[in-house]
C-alpha cells in the first residue's frame, strides 16, 4: 500500500508472523508495510487513520470489528496465534520479542535447508509459528544429537523430521494443518 512503510518487516501490522511465512521466505512478499509488492490491506489504512500505530494491539479501539472472526482461516501463514503473539509483545517488549522470531526464522531456514524433501515448506513455517521456541529447540537437540539421521536419504530424514513436530504438537493440542476459508 502505498505511503504505508514499517521498520518491523518481520511482525505485521495485524499480528502475523511474516519472518515465518512462505511468502515472505519465498520474496514473493516484502513484509507488512516493506515496499514493492506489498499488498492493499484495510487494516494498513486503517494504522494510517489511527496516527499511523506500528501495531494493531496499540490501538485505543483494539480489538475492533476488524478482528472479530479474523483467526477463523489462514492465509499463507496461520492466523492462530496473533493475539497470544500481541499479548507476548506486551509482555517482552518488541524487541526480546523479536529476538525469539529471529531464533525461530533461524531454525525454520535451518530445517528448509535440510530437511525440506520439496514437500515441507509450509508445514515447517506452520509447525515454527505455533509451537513454543523451547518446543522447537528441544526438537532441534534431538536432531542434532541424533547420528543416525545422516545416514537417510532426504525423504527419510523429512518424514521423521515431520514426525518428530506431529509428535510435539499432538502432546500440546495442536493441529498442524492451515484452516482454508470454507467457500
Amino acid at each position: 500500500m502505498k505511503n504505508f512503510k514499517r521498520r518491523n518487516l518481520l511482525f505485521s501490522l495485524c499480528g502475523l508472523n511474516c519472518g515465518l511465512c512462505p511468502m515472505y521466505l519465498g520474496n514473493y512478499c516484502p513484509g507488512c508495510g516493506g515496499g514493492e509488492g506489498n499488498q492493499s490491506c484495510a487494516i494498513a489504512k486503517c494504522s494510517i487513520e489511527h496516527n499511523k500505530i506500528e501495531y494493531c494491539s496499540q490501538c485505543s479501539c483494539f480489538p475492533c470489528e476488524k478482528y472479530k472472526d479474523i483467526d477463523s482461516y489462514d492465509s499463507f501463514i496461520t492466523h492462530r496465534n496473533r493475539m497470544k503473539d500481541f499479548e507476548r509483545i506486551k509482555e517482552l517488549g518488541i524487541d526480546k520479542y523479536n529476538a525469539e522470531q529471529k531464533e525461530k526464522i533461524d531454525i525454520l531456514k535451518f530445517l528448509l535447508e535440510n530437511y525440506n524433501d520439496g514437500r515441507k515448506k509450509t508445514f515447517f513455517c506452520l509447525s515454527v509459528n505455533l509451537l513454543d521456541l523451547q518446543d522447537l529447540k528441544n526438537i532441534m537437540n534431538q536432531i542434532k544429537d541424533n547420528e543416525e539421521i545422516n545416514k537417510l536419504t532426504l525423504k527419510e530424514k523429512s518424514n521423521y523430521i515431520t514426525r518428530l513436530f506431529r509428535d510435539v504438537a499432538l502432546k500440546k493440542n495442536i493441529k498442524l494443518k492451515l484452516y482454508k476459508k470454507s467457500t
